[in-house]
């Protein structure tokens, strides 16, 4: 019992950033209430605006707070009037230059903080526990979360005995570190008491980037060296192949010629020695007859 750890500050330095970053050794404590003084003043400012995350970054002299924001548009004012409004009172509060950024949260169901103060704000309003806290979940579902775990836990419905209600759909592993989870708490103000509610929502895994060593990037290297030699040897082979194959059809040409013409003559010898009345040549004459030749004897 007890030992529940926050989503966020379990995975800081794994997945997660820090929302204050600086340093200080002397000025700690100064500085710690400045970032408190900072986000007390933006939330009660723009309570309605939806804003999720005050991130605070401290540079020398000058303070640049971003503010991520589902309402931008509340923010900002017309033509940055509010912003410059908010700004001002900003340095006035802490004497320090201030710089303000605005981001816009593009996905609103998919933040946890959103999530349970859109439920707080339906029980403020009378509006039952259990089907805000069922809208939420189909909402947040259907945004492409891989689960959520909300928690109400208070005087609900108006009982005079405190209770806890749990609701959950999907999986929400909280022991894992590389685990996208994001953690929200609001509090409900109704005329019984306060009613808390947490949401858990599990986005997916973040995994770590692979390390690429200077060995594995000389190895790639070479291996696209050879590749390009071996895509520029390929058409100098070819053409190669080809050269030859041409040389050895011209070969085989001049000797078919060679041997036609060696033919005539045994040919016009044999008609003549008809006409005289003598006996043609044998196989065997005609074949010592072209080896004299220089040719190749050929079968019958």
């Amino acid at each position: 019992m007890g030992r529940k750890v926050h989503p966020a500050g379990f995975r800081l330095g794994v997945i997660r950033d820090w929302q204050a970053r600086w340093y200080a050794d002397k000025h700690y404590l100064e500085f710690l209430q400045e970032d408190l003084k900072l986000r007390q003043a933006i939330q009660s400012k723009y309570n309605e605006a939806g804003i999720s995350q005050v991130e605070i970054d401290r540079q020398a002299n000058k303070i640049a707070i971003t503010i991520r924001t589902s309402r931008p548009g509340i923010v900002i004012g017309r033509g940055g009037q509010r912003v410059d409004e908010m700004r001002q009172h900003l340095e006035n509060l802490i004497g320090k230059r201030v710089q303000l950024n605005i981001l816009e949260i593009q996905q609103p169901e998919l933040d946890a903080y959103l999530v349970a103060k859109a439920i707080a704000e339906q029980i403020e309003r009378r509006i039952s526990y259990r089907r805000a806290m069922k809208q939420a979940i189909f909402r947040t579902i259907q945004a492409g979360a891989k689960g959520i775990r909300i928690s109400c836990s208070g005087r609900l419905g108006g009982a005079e005995i405190a209770r806890r209600q749990t609701m959950h759909q999907g999986q929400v592993p909280l022991h894992t570190l590389r685990a996208d989870i994001d953690y929200g708490f609001a509090e409900a103000r109704t005329t019984l008491g306060r009613i808390g509610v947490k949401a858990w929502i599990y986005k997916g895994d973040i995994l770590p980037e692979p390390k690429v060593t200077a060995e594995v990037e000389e190895v790639t290297e070479e291996a696209k060296a050879a590749e390009e030699v071996k895509v520029t040897e390929k058409p100098k082979a070819a053409e190669e192949a080809k050269a030859i194959e041409k040389a050895e059809a011209v070969e085989e040409a001049k000797a078919v010629e060679e041997a036609k013409v060696a033919r005539k003559p045994s040919a016009a010898k044999a008609k003549a020695g008809e006409s005289k009345g003598e006996e043609p040549p044998t196989i065997e004459e005609e074949r010592d007859a072209t080896t004299q030749a220089g040719e190749v004897p050929q079968e019958p």
